[in-house]
């Protein structure tokens, strides 16, 4: 609703002074501007969010950025008190980090909040220098619904996304400059330091890093490329097959190829380490039984790579059918009619109609499955747990992918530190992949043409 402003007569030697008058009021103390502009209840309440924010920043602002700047100075010893051992407790460098963090994210809230304030008294100010007559406090909150009411109830939600997405992927990139990692510096025994770029240098440039980095990097992304690619195609084959014109039963059809989907991803996984166990595995016993050597699907590197690409075809393929299934029944019937009247077959049909359209649907979704893919913990950790293992490898196997070595990394072996620079190094090639790839797709360039 849009608030009618009543003109009052102001005073010609007043003109030009409100906004400078509530400006400085605000900068001296927040609402004080508000309450000068005679906004009581708005005023009011800015007053006491400082005192608020101030009652919480003042005692903890100047620990935080001491926090972050050190790390911390003491460690965690016993000492003889008495004639008795003392447990007397030190910095934790990671608490300190951690809290730091949340105290300067609160003081950006602050900052934002009094800049906002100083705004709105200049622009309170600036009405009455025209003439207008301030907004009390029901009709403030009658127009910041009318007019800011999507960012007021966005805000909500930025604030959590703030303290909860911000907040740890500050903290992960920040521990990727520290020495955070076991056995030297792992609080509260011992203080952990800032070391700069080093972390990163470490993985690319030491031997005994940079080597498993760049062969786990290496497979990462045949693997991703790989994984895509067949699950993708497969399901537009198996899609094309069940909507060929004369096949019968096509919702059985359907049924029986989405059954891996609908199993639970940790069981199909589980069931499949068994049937490929070298040992005892169903499948190696059924080509013995043959007179065919068993192979070593899970214990030679080749091999091992080989079966997680083909269990994940088994699970990848009913995900990409039923999406190929949809789109095929929005592609229009009069172009393969207007094909056909020219003379097109079956293939060319596909070339020039078919797999275009798919395509352009498609895009944004493949890129998103290169990105799962990229990052899929489960088939690798629950199939074979990144073996067989590699001597020559740094806590990684021969089907590690990056991102279970950050697990192993992190988990297993506490070198956070390196964990937190495959983690960055990860969200760099992804993002920097996606975002390349989206903006040259069609999808972006024509997102008009399918309305």
């Amino acid at each position: 609703m849009q608030q009618q402003h009543v003109p009052v007569p102001v005073g010609p030697n007043r003109e030009r002074q409100h906004r400078m008058t509530a400006v400085i009021c605000s900068i001296i103390l927040q609402g004080l501007g508000q309450l000068y502009n005679r906004q009581w209840i708005k005023g009011i309440c800015l007053l006491l969010l400082e005192g608020a924010g101030l009652a919480y920043l003042l005692p903890r602002l100047s620990q935080a950025v001491w926090g972050i700047w050190t790390l911390g100075e003491n460690t965690q010893r016993f000492v003889k008190v008495n004639g008795s051992t003392v447990l007397q407790r030190g910095d934790h460098s990671i608490f300190l980090l951690l809290d730091g963090i949340i105290v300067l994210l609160v003081f950006f809230v602050f900052i934002l909040i009094y800049i906002l304030n100083i705004r709105d008294a200049y622009v309170t100010g600036l009405a009455r220098e025209e003439g207008k007559q301030t907004l009390g406090a029901a009709a403030s909150l009658r127009n910041m619904m009318d007019k800011n009411f999507p960012y007021l109830f966005l805000s909500i939600p930025a604030l959590g996304i703030l303290f909860f997405t911000v907040m740890p992927i500050l903290f992960t990139i920040t521990i990727a400059f520290t020495n955070y990692s076991a056995p030297d510096h792992i609080p509260p025994a011992k203080l952990v330091d800032w070391v700069g770029f080093k972390t990163f240098s470490d993985l690319i440039q030491l031997k005994s890093w940079s080597q498993t980095f760049y062969g786990v990097l290496t497979w990462t992304v045949i693997w991703a490329i790989l994984a895509t690619v067949t699950t993708y195609f497969g399901g537009v084959l198996v899609a094309l097959l069940i909507e060929q014109r004369g096949i019968r039963f096509k919702k059985l059809w359907r049924t029986i190829f989405i059954l891996p989907y609908a199993i639970p991803q940790i069981i199909s996984l589980l069931l499949m380490r068994n049937l490929f166990n070298g040992q005892f595995g169903p499948i190696n016993t059924y080509m013995r039984a043959f007179g065919l050597e068993g192979l070593p699907w899970l214990t030679d590197p080749f091999w091992a790579k080989v079966t997680v690409i083909v269990v994940n075809m088994w699970i990848g393929i009913p995900v990409s059918m039923v999406l190929i299934l949809g789109v095929l029944t929005a592609i229009p019937r009069d172009l393969y009619e207007a094909a056909e009247v020219d003379g097109a077959s079956a293939f060319q049909k596909f070339r020039i109609i078919t797999m275009p359209f798919i395509l352009f649907a498609t895009t944004p979704v493949l890129i998103m499955q290169f990105a799962g893919n990229f990052n899929n913990f489960n088939v690798i950790f629950l199939l074979t747990n990144g073996n067989p293992l590699r001597g020559d490898y740094q806590y990684a196997g021969a089907t590690d992918l990056l991102v279970t070595w950050l697990y192993k990394l992190t988990l297993d072996n506490n070198k956070f530190n390196m964990a937190s620079a495959v983690g960055i190094i990860i969200f760099l090639i992804i993002a920097s992949f996606s975002i390349w790839n989206f903006r040259r797709s069609k999808s972006f360039k024509e997102e008009d043409m399918i309305q």
